[in-house]
């Protein structure tokens, strides 16, 4: 028997199941399409990736149809996908659309998420956390690295220092950094529009609440390096210095 066969039945590694499903939160950006015409979608991409290249590359997105203003033209979302992945943006999903889009989608490699309408069920909706179920703020007492991401499930997050370019922090409820704020920092990542950010100075990549977001060259023009609270004002993202 050749010593590779040997060495393959003889590992214990290969006694257990090579792959298991697990269930896992995962930020995804949307990439809403109101609609669509390739010189002018290419070129208004263009200018959003521009706004922060490094936050975009290698990103996947979910192609949101959700407000799509439906038109006798066919989708080719094997351009749309073309065009994306040449800005660093990889489409893996679509979200809406009609049944035509879908199939067209489905063609192009892209599965169907569920829609985040008004007419979803109660299995479908957020748990509220009951006062007596109520989890403690997640408090993080080391600095946060290039590459990190810290998540707050049900809860505050606390940050005792800084946060470098690179790292990633969420909580699906308020975040406070007690140090600069150089990485992206989603708080009410389900959807909770009265989430606030607290960092004690604002350097940040990308800042955003319940999915709405400001990147650094929006940043720069709010207390760039000041201490700051960010909330939403509306749909819009509001800068506080404090």
């Amino acid at each position: 028997m050749p010593m590779q066969e040997l060495a393959k039945e003889s590992s214990p590694e290969n006694n257990g199941p090579c792959l298991q499903l697990k269930g896992s939160l995962l930020t995804l950006t949307v990439l809403e399409l109101r609609h669509y015409e390739f010189e002018q979608f290419n070129k208004e991409l263009a200018q959003l990736v521009k706004q922060a290249p490094n936050f975009f590359s290698q990103t996947p997105v979910v192609l949101s149809l959700e407000k799509f203003i439906s038109t006798e033209i066919p989708m080719d979302f094997i351009e749309v996908v073309q065009i994306c992945q040449e800005y660093g943006l990889h489409p893996v999903a679509i979200k809406g659309g009609n049944e035509e889009q879908q199939m067209a989608a489905i063609m192009a490699g892209l599965p169907r998420m569920p829609s985040s309408g008004k007419n979803k069920s109660a299995e479908d909706s957020i748990p509220i956390i009951a006062p007596e179920n109520y989890i403690h703020s997640k408090i993080i007492r080391h600095p946060i690295r290039s590459g990190q991401q810290i998540y707050a499930a049900q809860s505050d997050l606390i940050v005792l220092g800084p946060v470098s370019a690179g790292a990633e922090i969420l909580a699906d409820g308020n975040i406070h950094v007690y140090g600069p704020l150089r990485g992206r920092a989603l708080a009410g990542v389900k959807g909770d529009t009265q989430s606030f950010i607290f960092c004690h100075k604002l350097e940040a990549e990308l800042l955003s609440i319940a999915g709405h977001y400001k990147v650094s060259e929006d940043l720069r023009d709010q207390h760039w390096g000041e201490a700051i609270s960010a909330s939403l004002n509306g749909n819009q993202l509001s800068i506080t210095k404090i």
